[in-house]
């Protein structure tokens, strides 16, 4: 692995290594912007914004202690985009109970060159566990797309248990949440 600041790495048989690393504004704003202008990338929101513009973002992001940026790595090549966040900092925080232990969560698998069968879903499992890895997080808190037909059955896979749907700035949304524990049922459920 070429990057030192691993934060998480496991090897994964039929998929190979996949890590998360911090979001380097300078190395992976590139990457960014080109994932976050593709349609795959719509529901983000951020289509027209420009390179300077999504450096901005991130710039914003970094200097927030409410908020995270990661890049994921598949075998050593940028494949993921995810935002951790306190829902109380976002407009979710507005349409719930926010509770101690409360993290939000939003991830992008970036289009893939090949298609790799399960992929998503030992991404997406790879960013819960990351998540779960601290130990002051106690429920994951989603907002996607009502429009979003491709993350829900993957969040409920997961898990997630989908309370209502709610009004944020620019689209209607689920609020979902996941407890370590419906995590757990989930993935053992899964097996």
């Amino acid at each position: 692995m070429s990057d030192t600041r691993v934060l998480q790495a496991r090897q994964i048989p039929g998929i190979g290594e996949l890590a998360i690393v911090p979001f380097d504004i300078e190395r992976h704003t590139p990457t960014a912007h080109a994932w976050l202008r593709s349609d795959h990338a719509r529901f983000w929101g951020m289509k027209s914004l420009n390179a300077d513009q999504i450096r901005d973002y991130f710039q914003q992001l970094a200097a927030s202690d409410d908020f995270d940026a990661f890049i994921g790595l598949h075998d050593d090549r940028p494949t993921f985009l995810m935002e951790r966040y306190a829902p109380a900092a976002e407009a979710i925080g507005d349409h719930y109970d926010v509770q101690p232990g409360d993290v939000g969560m939003h991830v992008l698998v970036a289009p893939g060159e090949k298609r790799i069968p399960g992929f998503t879903w030992v991404v997406f499992v790879q960013i819960m566990d990351f998540l779960f890895s601290d130990t002051a997080v106690e429920r994951v808190v989603v907002e996607p797309d009502v429009a979003n037909e491709g993350i829900h059955p993957i969040n409920r896979r997961a898990g997630f248990v989908y309370h209502r749907q709610v009004e944020l700035p620019g689209k209607t949304a689920w609020l979902a949440t996941c407890t370590r524990d419906d995590y757990a049922a989930a993935l053992s459920a899964s097996l």
